[in-house]
C-alpha cells in the first residue's frame, strides 16, 4: 500500500477531515475543490499508484492507496465517493454505519452553486440532450457550464464566475448519494434496466434516478413512459414530451396526410423533422426534451431551434461513419444497455426498412445483469445478422433465441470485433444480403475487451476505414 501518512498522523472527526475516496477525474476535482476551501483532506483508493495522485494538491498529505483504507474512513467527518465506488463496498459500508456521511462531488456543487441547474438524467441520451440544453443557452448568449457525467467534473463550472447557468448530466450512482439538488428543472429522460448489477433491481435503480427532482423547481416527464413520472406536487410547473400530437403546452410531433413530422409545441408546428441532421424517433424526442428543458430555463425560442438544425449529434452515439459498397456504417458503441440499443435499432431501422433494408447488428460485452430477450421483437422486424462480441456474448445468443428469435435472423458469435468485421465481409459480399447498414449497439459495457465505449467505438472505426480503403 502507498502512503504519505500513518494512522499517527490522522485526526479525528471533530477536526474536519474530508476524505475522498476514489481518485478519478471526480475525486481529483473534489480533492482540489476542498483543499481551496481550507479543508484538511485526504485521498484513498484501491489503486496502488492512481494516475492522477501526481496532480493532487500538495496539501493532501494523506494518500493512502492499495486499497480503499477502512480506518480512514472512520476518521472522516465527510466522506466524498466517486461515482465509480460502490456504496456496498465494505470499507464505505462501515462509514455509512457509524453514521459518517457519504456524498458525491455533485452534492458540493449543489450547495456551492448559485445559478440555476438544469439536471438531466436517464437510461439513454443524457448526454446527448445535455449538450444540446447547453448548445441552446450557448447560441443565446448566456454564459453557460456543462459539466457532470458528460465528462467535465460539476466541480470545475465554479471556477467560472460569469457563470449564469449550469446544465449537469447526471448518473444513477452520481445521484444515489445526492440530496436536495434543488434544479431550476430536472428531468429522468428514460428508463430501461441498466446497472442492474449494482442497484440491486429496477426498484433501486428507479429510486437513485427519481432523486434528481428533490427540491426541483419544474419538471420535464416523458409521456411514453411512466417510470419517468415524479412524484412531486401536481402543482410544479412540469411539461411532457412524446412521439404523438401533444396537447396544448406540451411537446409532441405532428405528421401531415402527406408524411411530413414536425416537431410541435401543442398545435403549432415548430420545426419539419427533415432539418435535422440527426435522424431517427429517439432523436426527435431528445430535440423535445431540449426544447422543454430550456423553455422552463428560460432559454429564447429562436435559438433552440436554430441550435437543432445545427446539431450532428455526438461521437459514438449512432454516429454514421462510413459507406462502402451500398452499405452504412454506423458506431453507437455509447449504446451500453438494452433500451440504448432498442432506440437505435428501431431509429435505424425505421430509416432502412422502407427500402426493404435490414441491419446487421453487434452485440456484446459486460451484460450487467439484463435480460437481453427484450432487444427480440426489434430485432426480429429490423434485423436480419446478429454479430455477438465480447464476455456475455454467449447468453446475449440464449436470451435472444429463448424469446423466439426469428428463423429469418442469423446469429453468429464472434468474439471480437475483428472476428466480426471479418463475418461482415463474408455476409456483405453476397448479392442476396439484405443488409442495407452496419450498427454497432453492444447493449453492453465494454471493460471486458476496451478501457472505455469510446475506445471500442474508435476501434469500430479503424475496421470500417480498413474496408472502405479496400
Amino acid at each position: 500500500m502507498t502512503t504519505l501518512a500513518t494512522p499517527e498522523t490522522l485526526i479525528h472527526k471533530g477536526d474536519g477531515l474530508q476524505v475522498v475516496v476514489g481518485l478519478g477525474q471526480s475525486g481529483l476535482s473534489a480533492a482540489r475543490y476542498l483543499s481551496e476551501k481550507g479543508y484538511r483532506v485526504a485521498v484513498t483508493d484501491k489503486q496502488s499508484a492512481p494516475a492522477l495522485a501526481k496532480e493532487l494538491p500538495a496539501a493532501v498529505e494523506i494518500r493512502l492507496f492499495g486499497a480503499i483504507d477502512a480506518e480512514l474512513l472512520q476518521q472522516a467527518a465527510r466522506i466524498i465517493i466517486s461515482p465509480g465506488i460502490s456504496l456496498e463496498t465494505d470499507a464505505v459500508a462501515a462509514a455509512r454505519q457509524a453514521n459518517i456521511p457519504v456524498v458525491s462531488d455533485i452534492q458540493l456543487f449543489c450547495e456551492a452553486c448559485e445559478v440555476p441547474i438544469v439536471a438531466i438524467t436517464g437510461s439513454n441520451a443524457k448526454s446527448t440532450v445535455t449538450t444540446l440544453v447547453g448548445e441552446m443557452a450557448a447560441d443565446a448568449g448566456i454564459n453557460v457550464g456543462v459539466g457532470g457525467n458528460i465528462g467535465v467534473p460539476a466541480l470545475s463550472l465554479l471556477s467560472n464566475s460569469d457563470m449564469t447557468l449550469a446544465v449537469l448530466e447526471l448518473s444513477s450512482f452520481q445521484l444515489e448519494t445526492v440530496t436536495n439538488l434543488g434544479a431550476q428543472v430536472a428531468t429522468v429522460l428514460n428508463m430501461s434496466p441498466d446497472h442492474l448489477d449494482r442497484h440491486g433491481d429496477m426498484l433501486g435503480y428507479h429510486q437513485a434516478k427519481h432523486r434528481i427532482f428533490q427540491g426541483a423547481k419544474s419538471v420535464v416527464i416523458n409521456r411514453e413512459d411512466a417510470l419517468t413520472r415524479p412524484l412531486v406536487a401536481d402543482n410544479l410547473p412540469r411539461i411532457s414530451t412524446g412521439i404523438h400530437a401533444p396537447d396544448k403546452g406540451q411537446y409532441g410531433l405532428i405528421t401531415d396526410p402527406d408524411g411530413q413530422i414536425y416537431l410541435a409545441r401543442g398545435t403549432e408546428r415548430l420545426l419539419s423533422a427533415d432539418k435535422l441532421l440527426v435522424k431517427g424517433r429517439h432523436n426527435l424526442l431528445n430535440a423535445q426534451a431540449a426544447l422543454a428543458l430550456g423553455e422552463l430555463a428560460g432559454l429564447p425560442l429562436d435559438s433552440m431551434l436554430s441550435t437543432l438544425q445545427r446539431f450532428t449529434g455526438l461521437e459514438h452515439r449512432c454516429q454514421y461513419v462510413a459507406s462502402a459498397a451500398g452499405i452504412d456504417y454506423f458506431n453507437d458503441s455509447k449504446g451500453t444497455n438494452i433500451g440504448s440499443t432498442m432506440a437505435a435499432i428501431e431509429g435505424l431501422g425505421a430509416v432502412y426498412a422502407p427500402k426493404d433494408g435490414k441491419l446487421l447488428l453487434i452485440l456484446g460485452g459486460q451484460g450487467k445483469g439484463q435480460q437481453f430477450g427484450e432487444l427480440t421483437p426489434l430485432i426480429n422486424h429490423y434485423v436480419s445478422q446478429v454479430l455477438c462480441i465480447g464476455e456475455d456474448g454467449k447468453q446475449i445468443e440464449q436470451h435472444l433465441r429463448a424469446a423466439e428469435l426469428s428463423d429469418e435472423v442469423v446469429l453468429h458469435q464472434c468474439q471480437t470485433l475483428e472476428s466480426a468485421f471479418a463475418t461482415i465481409e463474408q455476409l456483405t459480399a453476397s448479392s442476396l444480403s439484405q443488409v442495407k447498414a452496419v450498427l454497432l449497439s453492444p447493449a453492453c459495457a465494454s471493460f471486458d475487451q476496451y478501457a472505455s465505449y469510446a475506445a471500442r467505438g474508435e476501434h469500430f472505426i479503424q475496421l470500417v476505414e480498413r474496408v472502405v480503403g479496400c
